[in-house]
């Protein structure tokens, strides 16, 4: 796990002020466009801004989730997640809508909306039988979307399972793209962000 991991494992320039851990100062994953550094801004005035500033949406639609989002799934956090990111032992799946994804999303996702999460089971390692999904071997995935007031990856969650998913393979960020950016990781997309970066150097 990317908390317990030891600073040989990370190729990590010691000279960042704002790490992810003592031992992790970034972590590298592969993305559709190659390989990309995670790590945080290194601004420590830096606030977030605009919509994942706001603090109270109107509930319904957008109600605090359970920390479990069901049974059998496991809730992780940021450093499983980036475990999981670097190691590739799960897909991470961006669940929310075209619009959220490409506002920015977390590198080495894929997009897979809510909307239709049960269309796409293929990519996953489900094989299509009789109208439904076979899923034994269906691949390790971990689902986020906006945080714990979004219900977007929780809908995707009960879908997968409900057509077959085993729910031992499924991991739920709960803190979404909120917590994400609230501990200053890296977005892919967000211009704001990566002038952070590029400025610190």
């Amino acid at each position: 796990m990317a908390g317990e991991s030891s600073a040989n494992t990370f190729g990590q320039p010691e000279d960042l002020e704002v790490r992810i851990h003592r031992e992790c100062a970034s972590v590298t994953v592969e993305t559709t466009d190659g390989p990309q550094e995670i790590r945080r801004i290194q601004d420590t005035q830096n606030k977030i801004s605009g919509e994942f500033a706001l603090t109270s949406r109107p509930c319904p639609p957008f109600c605090i989730q359970p920390m479990v989002a069901a049974d059998g799934v496991v809730t992780i956090g940021e450093l499983e997640l980036l475990d999981m990111l670097e190691t590739g032992d799960a897909v991470v799946v961006d669940s929310r809508t075209e619009r959220w994804f490409v506002h920015g999303t977390i590198p080495g996702a894929v997009h897979m909306p809510f909307t239709d999460a049960t269309a796409q089971l293929d990519k996953l390692g489900c094989v299509r039988v009789d109208g439904g999904w076979d899923c034994t071997n269906a691949k390790p995935v971990a689902l986020f979307c906006n945080g714990s007031w979004c219900g977007q990856s929780p809908t995707s969650i009960h879908a997968m399972i409900e057509a077959g998913y085993p729910a031992e393979r499924i991991f739920y960020y709960r803190g979404g793209i909120q917590d994400w950016r609230q501990v200053g990781l890296t977005v892919t997309g967000d211009e704001d962000q990566g002038a952070a970066l590029g400025n610190a150097g």
